[in-house]
């Protein structure tokens, strides 16, 4: 048994705490005994920000990007719902077609990949994948004989928070000669993806990479290939600290990139999308305890029962600023060094701009994450120092 009587959550990104309906948070008494750390996940938030997103992007695919948050329920939600998935490994395609996704709704967009898994993706049915180097093309023809290939381009990141501009993504010449050797493999050729960056602050973003996929189209169809689909990845924002706009404004900026770098009415291309963040980010709290509160040569710490290892990895190097609030609220406001529970040094999460929380701030108090519902209960370790991964509450009706 676990902390207040309630069953010790098994290891595991998916794990769900045990907790009937009628103990799920609405009465302060009642979550205030809870165990912590713990995600408070209302995937109703999630399917509505995805049919916001659908309404923004018309005639877009939408993808949902696994990997920020896998759980079953919420992935059975958003596949009822009409969303289909980007996968990068064979689990998470199990896990997509078991919450009722069909096969041709995927996407496999890891550019670098096992052998046996492109093979694995293949056979349990997915024929659209994302790469970017030969050895790819090549290893993919191999295994997944004539699927379809999307070239990825590199993308400068900017204006994004969590960039991802140096690990994936190729020149456009390098595009284009990917598309051309995947055609000689007996590939279909059939277009070029992108990522601007994770949560990307700046619609117009997506101009500079429509922009050079509008080129590597027309060289490709004048080498008589037939490429037809943009993948514009993910980026959407969610509800993190600074400012900004809706998603109808990025709707907008794509849809006028895609008019004026595609005009022709013949050769409309089709377009994905796979957000992640920009549709389960705020449909997630975090809620955290103080372990303690520390002098530290005139600096105050506070240490907290979840960090860098333990579902908040994305505030290394304060990349990602999420909104907080606590059960101290109340009385004055003083800077604060937030910190993990683990042993190691690098389990720091906000120093270099400490965050301001009330001066009452003691162990025992909440702290809660706001619009965390990605890349929590997933990105973590598997227990190091002892400390479990992040487990999964359900509910309803919570503000983020």
């Amino acid at each position: 048994m676990g902390l207040f009587g309630l069953p010790r959550s098994p290891r595991g990104s998916n794990a769900t705490l045990d907790v009937s309906p009628a103990t799920l948070p609405g009465d302060p008494s009642i979550a205030a005994s809870l165990p912590t750390p713990r995600l408070d996940l209302d995937p109703a938030l999630a399917v509505a920000r995805y049919e916001e997103l659908a309404q923004a992007l018309p005639g877009t695919g939408i993808r949902y990007a696994v990997k920020a948050n896998p759980h079953p329920l919420l992935l059975a939600l958003l596949a009822a719902a009409g969303c289909g998935f980007d996968a990068a490994s064979p689990a998470e395609v199990q896990l997509a077609l078991s919450a009722g996704a069909a096969a041709d709704t995927l996407i496999h967009s890891n550019p670098i990949a096992r052998r046996a898994d492109l093979a694995e993706v293949y056979r349990m049915g997915v024929r659209l994948f994302v790469v970017d180097a030969p050895s790819e093309v090549d290893k993919l023809a191999d295994v997944a004989p004539e699927a379809a290939v999307l070239i990825r381009l590199a993308t400068t990141g900017e204006g994004s928070d969590w960039p991802l501009s140096r690990k994936y993504g190729c020149s456009a010449d390098d595009a284009l000669a990917l598309l051309l050797q995947a055609a000689r493999r007996n590939l279909d050729a059939a277009g070029v993806a992108f990522h601007v960056g994770s949560q990307q602050r700046q619609p117009r973003a997506w101009e500079a990479p429509l922009a050079t996929t509008a080129q590597v189209f027309a060289r490709a169809r004048a080498a008589g290939l037939d490429p037809r689909i943009i993948d514009l990845g993910g980026g959407f924002p969610a509800g993190h600290e600074g400012d900004h706009p809706g998603l109808t404004a990025y709707g907008a900026a794509i849809r006028a990139a895609l008019a004026r770098y595609f005009a022709d009415p013949g050769q409309q291309p089709q377009t994905l999308a796979e957000p992640g963040r920009g549709i389960v980010g705020d449909a997630g709290v975090v809620v955290t305890s103080v372990v303690s509160v520390i002098d530290r040569g005139g600096v105050r710490w506070a240490y907290l029962d979840a960090g860098v290892f333990t579902g908040l990895v994305e505030t290394l190097d304060e990349a990602i600023r999420y909104r907080l609030s606590t059960s101290a609220d109340g009385g004055p406001t003083g800077p604060v060094v937030l910190a993990g529970p683990t042993c190691d040094s690098a389990d720091v999460l906000y120093e270099k701009q400490p965050v301001h929380l009330p001066l009452a701030l003691a162990e025992g108090d909440e702290v809660r994450f706001h619009s965390a519902g990605a890349y929590t209960t997933c990105y973590s370790t598997v227990g190091f120092n002892g400390f479990d991964p992040m487990p999964t509450l359900v509910v309803t009706g919570e503000q983020t």
